[in-house]
C-alpha cells in the first residue's frame, strides 16, 4: 500500500510551505491576521474574512 499523500509537487512530507511562509491577510471585522489554508487554495483571492463568525458580523458597527 502506498502511504504517500498530497501532490508530487509539494515538499517531502506533504506539508507544503511552513506557516511562516504562507500568505496572510487582515480580517476587516476583527482586525486579526489569518493565514492561507489548503481549503482556500482555489479561492484565496476571494477570501475576505477569517471565519464564518466574522463573515456573519460584517455589517456590525462594532468589530472584534
Amino acid at each position: 500500500m502506498d502511504r504517500r499523500r498530497g501532490d508530487p509537487g509539494q515538499r517531502p512530507g506533504g506539508k507544503g510551505l511552513p506557516p511562516s511562509q504562507r500568505p496572510s491577510k487582515i480580517c476587516p471585522v476583527c482586525q486579526r491576521p489569518f493565514s492561507w489554508r489548503k481549503k482556500w487554495a482555489d479561492v484565496w483571492e476571494q477570501v475576505i474574512y477569517c471565519s464564518e463568525r466574522c463573515r456573519n458580523r460584517r455589517g456590525s458597527a462594532s468589530g472584534g
